[in-house]
């Protein structure tokens, strides 16, 4: 893993890895190709950043589907860390760090309506700022602490519970004193729940019935479930809650694609009969906020109260076995390429 400063020479030309045609369903490599492109001069309120490290994420799906958010032959949406080589925006150094929606290429042109996090002194590896620091980890802590509070003696169930977002929301909840319970996809991940994130059990919901599971596992009910995928996941769930329970609507990774939308089972009455609170929670509404969650999860990834994982791949070209490895589900935490050097 690469922390330091990279020194950089001239810059020539722009590599992009751009949307080549509109994904059926969920991305695939043959959806991007790789071009360059002319390196944009920043104007006035704007600053040139040259990428360190580029984000995977599962959201990319639905940003990969919107012709508004990403268009033919654009480079591809994303999130990235960067540095900032020029800047025609006095509050913004050469120097400084920072992490938004700067795309899958080598060198973007931004403004502040792009940034999500401005991290002009890091106090911790860069990296970090991208998960545990960055919008996973600032998700899992906003989202829980505004929709479900964690408290001593609840139970919680974390869907994804080993994901970049499962695994802060498990260790908050577990740290309040609440009984944590997760949900994911393999053997290992379980091991790293219960391991690593301090998940009480963990469950893999390919095995078996999960109604039944969730019914042995905590048979007078969940009082909180941070949803992250949707579809059967979440209709095995919602007959696992307790009255007044509450559902934090995170994710739908279990829907590969809502064009036509997809019917499932009719949940209208366990919501009324259990007077359940479901909440749909969306990061970007709350980027504002984002500074002071930063904070406060550094603090805790500082004193070791907050462990993550990261898989850091080399090379702008292995961005896409990344992508690919990150919907498979075969990933190990955080999915970031890191291209800092020319």
């Amino acid at each position: 893993m690469r922390t330091a400063m990279p020194n950089f020479t001239t810059p020539q030309t722009n590599r992009q890895m751009v949307l080549a045609q509109r994904p059926q369903g969920t991305p695939r490599p043959a959806d991007f190709a790789l071009r360059e492109a002319p390196i944009a001069s920043p104007e006035a309120g704007s600053f040139l950043v040259r990428n360190l490290y580029l984000s995977a994420d599962p959201v990319q799906r639905g940003w990969a589907a919107n012709p508004a958010l990403t268009p033919i032959d654009a480079p591809m949406r994303s999130l990235a860390i960067g540095v900032v080589i020029d800047s025609r925006d006095p509050g913004i150094r050469t120097g400084d760090i920072v992490y938004g929606f700067f795309g899958w290429q080598d060198y973007a042109t931004a403004t502040r309506a792009d940034l999500l996090s401005h991290i002009a002194d890091p106090r911790a590896p860069l990296p970090a700022y991208a998960g545990v620091l960055g919008m996973p980890g600032v998700t899992a802590w906003l989202a829980l602490h505004d929709i479900a509070p964690p408290r001593e003696g609840q139970s919680v169930l974390v869907s994804t519970a080993a994901g970049t977002v499962g695994s802060v929301v498990g260790q908050i909840a577990r740290q309040a004193g609440a009984h944590v319970v997760g949900l994911t996809g393999s053997e290992d991940k379980i091991a790293r729940c219960i391991a690593d994130y301090g998940y009480h059990a963990a469950y893999n919901y390919k095995v078996g019935d999960l109604s039944e599971t969730l019914a042995a596992a905590r048979p007078q009910g969940f009082d909180t479930y941070f949803d992250n995928t949707g579809g059967a996941i979440l209709d095995s769930t919602i007959r696992a809650m307790t009255r007044f329970g509450r559902i934090v609507q995170c994710g739908t990774a279990a829907t590969s694609s809502w064009n036509p939308a997809p019917t499932g089972l009719r949940n209208e009455r366990e919501i009324l009969m259990r007077a359940l609170t479901w909440t749909g929670f969306v990061i970007f509404d709350h980027v504002d906020r984002f500074p002071a969650a930063i904070e406060r999860l550094t603090d805790m990834l500082l004193a070791g109260q907050l462990k993550h994982d990261e898989s850091v791949e080399n090379g702008l070209e292995r961005i896409l076995p990344t992508l690919e490895a990150l919907f498979a589900g075969t990933n190990a935490g955080k999915m970031l390429v890191y291209i800092g050097e020319d």
